[in-house]
């Protein structure tokens, strides 16, 4: 049996109004089919996004900041992803603090893990409307227990969740909210 989509835009919006509580549930969906308990840090920092863009059927995420140290330098990251749900695509770039540098391992479902480095690949998913154009064509799929990391620094990067879903962890170095750049320039946190 696999996980498939139960929600929509119609459930995740009232009145044009982006409904989290809506969001969350639908990750606790997930979170119940693939027996990941929903713990009280995870009810407490957990947040969901639909990135400003109105759509988060297909372009948004879930997640958790395990850990963001600025002082020692490290970051740890639970990335959630609804079926077919992708993060819109984007790039860390250097600030105060280095450009983010960042690997993922899959631990549910699957994602297409896409790349601006690197030769186009044929048979692409079909990006959202709702997003736009993106930069990155190189992409692979990631499975259960893949371990990918970013190819070059300060290059534009997402994922894409297949129709299971997926749940990623990241480690990175520190996330510096200042240092991200999105390509559709109307996504935002």
């Amino acid at each position: 049996m696999k996980y498939s989509k139960k929600y929509t835009n119609a459930d995740f919006y009232k009145n044009g109004e982006f409904r989290q509580d809506v969001a969350v549930e639908a990750m606790k969906d997930m979170f119940a089919f693939y027996g990941i308990p929903f713990t009280e840090l995870m009810a407490k920092d957990m947040w969901v996004t639909d990135f400003g863009l109105g759509d988060f059927e297909n372009v948004g995420m879930g997640g958790i900041f395990w850990v963001n140290d600025a002082e020692y330098g490290y970051f740890a990251h639970a990335i959630y992803l609804l079926p077919g749900q992708m993060i819109p695509e984007h790039a860390h770039v250097a600030t105060d603090f280095p450009a983010k540098h960042e690997s993922w391992m899959v631990n549910k479902g699957w994602v297409y893990n896409f790349s601006e480095v690197g030769d186009v690949t044929p048979d692409a998913p079909a990006i959202p409307a709702t997003h736009g154009e993106i930069k990155s064509k190189n992409f692979v799929v990631q499975k259960v227990g893949d371990v990918l990391r970013l190819k070059e620094m300060e290059t534009f990067h997402f994922m894409m969740a297949g129709p299971e879903g997926a749940i990623v962890d990241e480690w990175a170095c520190f996330h510096d909210n200042a240092g991200l750049r999105f390509t559709n320039s109307e996504a935002a946190l």
